[in-house]
C-alpha cells in the first residue's frame, strides 16, 4: 500500500511543499493528493492589485501537477481529525473524508478584525480572491471624489493605499496607522514613503488607534471621526479555526506548534507550513506570516518528510531568516529594505522604479517556481522501513 500524503491549502507553501514532495519521493511508493477549495493558484501577494482592476494570468492548478503524479482534490476542508487521520471535505457533490498518513497543514490565514467593532459589517479587506473582487467591484461603483480609508500601515496596507491612489487620482483616498507612517523602516525608506504619499495625494493619519468601524468611517480610541465610504482593513491575519479545535498542540494564535522541521510537537505524522504555523526563527522571534517565511518553512517541511520516509539521518536546512522587505507602492514604484535575518532594517536600501521591478521579479520568480515543480534536479527516492524517528539539519 502506497504512503498517502495529503497536503492542506495550495496557497505559496502548500503548492511549493506538494511539488517538492513529487520530486522528491517516488510515485510508486506515495499518493499525494493536494486539497484546494479553489481551482487555480492564487498569487495572494498581488490582491492588491486585483482589487484596483488589474487582472492576473490565471494558473490552473491541475495544469500545475499535470505528470507530477500528485493529485488535486477541489473540495473545502471542514474540520480535522488527528486521532484517525482523516480530514473532512465539502464539494459541489457534497461532504466526503480523506484519510492520510502524513498530513502538510497550510491552509494559511484570512483577515483578523482583532474584535474591533463594526469590522465584519462593514469593512473590506484583501485577504484573498472573493474578498479582492468584492473590494473590486466597491470601488468600481465609487464615483469620483469618494472617499477611500485603509486601516493598517504594514506591507499589506501600504502596498494597498498606494495601489488604489495610484490607479484611482480621483478619490480622496486616506490610510490610518497605529504607529507612525513605516516606523520599521529605516529613515531614507520613511522619507521615500511620505514622499510617495504626498505624490499619490495620500492622507496619512497617523497614530491612530481604530475602536470601531461604521458605514461612513471610523472611530479612533481618543473620539476622533475619520470619514469613509469604502474602508479596507489590512491590519494584519488570522489562522483558520480549524487546527485548534483538533487535539493539535497550537499557540494561543491558533498556529501549529512545529520542531525545526516543521513537524507537530504533538502529533509526528503532522506538519504545518506558512502562516498555519508558528516556528521560531532567528533570535527566538516566531516567525512572521509572510511568503518570505512561508516558501523556506515548505521546502524544510518537505525535504523533512521525504528524509524520514526513506530512511536518511540528514537533509540540508532551509534558511528560516529574513533578507529583505519588498514593498510595491503602485506599479512603478517601490522600496526594498534590507532586513537582518531577524528582520530588523538595515542601512540598506532599493527605492523608486528599481525596487518595483525587484519586486515584480520577486512575484513573478515565486509564481514560475510553483508552476514548474518538476524543475531540475529530481530525485525521486524509495520509501524504506527503516525510517529514523530523528534527523539531523545541515547547513
Amino acid at each position: 500500500m502506497r504512503h498517502r500524503i495529503v497536503v492542506l491549502g495550495a496557497g505559496y507553501t502548500g503548492a511549493i511543499a506538494a511539488g517538492r514532495l513529487a520530486k522528491r519521493l517516488h510515485p510508486d511508493d506515495t499518493e499525494i493528493t493536494v486539497v484546494n477549495a479553489d481551482a487555480d493558484f492564487v498569487e495572494r501577494v498581488r490582491m492588491h492589485q486585483l482589487a484596483t482592476g488589474q487582472d492576473l494570468e490565471h494558473l490552473p492548478l491541475r495544469d500545475v501537477y499535470a505528470g507530477t503524479g500528485v493529485t488535486l482534490r477541489q473540495a473545502r476542508v471542514t474540520a480535522v481529525d488527528v486521532d484517525s487521520r482523516t480530514v473532512a471535505l465539502a464539494d459541489e457533490h457534497g461532504n466526503d473524508e480523506i484519510a492520510y498518513d502524513t498530513l502538510v497543514y497550510a491552509l494559511g490565514s484570512t483577515a483578523a478584525d482583532h474584535g474591533v467593532p463594526g469590522v465584519a459589517e462593514h469593512a473590506y479587506d484583501i485577504a484573498g480572491r472573493s474578498a479582492a473582487l468584492r473590494l473590486r467591484d466597491r470601488l468600481a461603483h465609487l464615483a469620483a471624489g469618494g472617499t477611500v480609508l485603509v486601516v493598517g500601515g504594514g506591507l499589506t496596507g501600504l502596498e494597498a493605499v498606494t495601489e488604489i491612489a495610484e490607479a484611482r487620482p480621483d478619490l480622496d483616498v486616506a490610510l490610518a496607522t497605529r504607529g507612525g507612517l513605516g516606523d520599521w523602516l529605516n529613515d531614507r525608506a520613511q522619507r521615500h514613503l511620505r514622499g510617495v504619499c504626498d505624490r499619490l495625494g495620500i492622507t496619512v493619519h497617523e497614530h491612530a488607534d481604530i475602536a470601531r468601524v461604521d458605514a461612513t468611517g471610523v472611530v479612533t480610541g481618543d473620539g476622533r471621526v475619520i470619514p469613509a465610504e469604502v474602508t479596507v482593513w489590512t491590519t494584519g491575519f488570522a489562522v483558520h479555526p480549524i487546527a485548534a479545535a483538533t487535539t493539535l498542540a497550537v499557540a494561543a494564535t491558533g498556529q501549529i506548534v512545529v520542531d525545526e522541521t516543521m513537524r507537530s510537537v504533538s502529533h509526528p505524522e503532522v506538519y504545518a507550513v506558512g502562516d498555519a504555523a508558528i516556528a521560531e526563527g532567528p533570535g527566538g522571534k516566531p516567525l512572521r506570516m509572510s511568503c518570505a517565511s512561508g516558501v523556506p518553512m515548505a521546502w524544510q517541511a518537505a525535504d523533512a518528510i521525504a528524509a524520514r520516509l526513506t530512511g536518511r539521518s540528514k537533509f540540508p536546512k532551509a534558511p528560516l531568516r529574513y533578507f529583505n522587505q519588498c514593498i510595491s507602492l503602485g506599479r512603478r514604484d517601490g522600496i526594498i529594505q534590507y532586513v537582518t535575518a531577524d528582520d530588523r532594517a538595515k542601512p540598506s536600501l532599493l527605492t523608486g522604479k528599481l525596487a518595483a521591478r525587484y519586486k515584480e521579479f520577486v512575484c513573478k520568480g515565486a509564481t514560475w517556481g510553483i508552476s514548474h515543480p518538476m524543475l531540475y534536479p529530481v530525485r525521486r527516492h524509495r520509501i524504506t522501513a527503516n525510517r529514523p524517528e530523528s534527523i539531523t539539519t545541515t547547513s
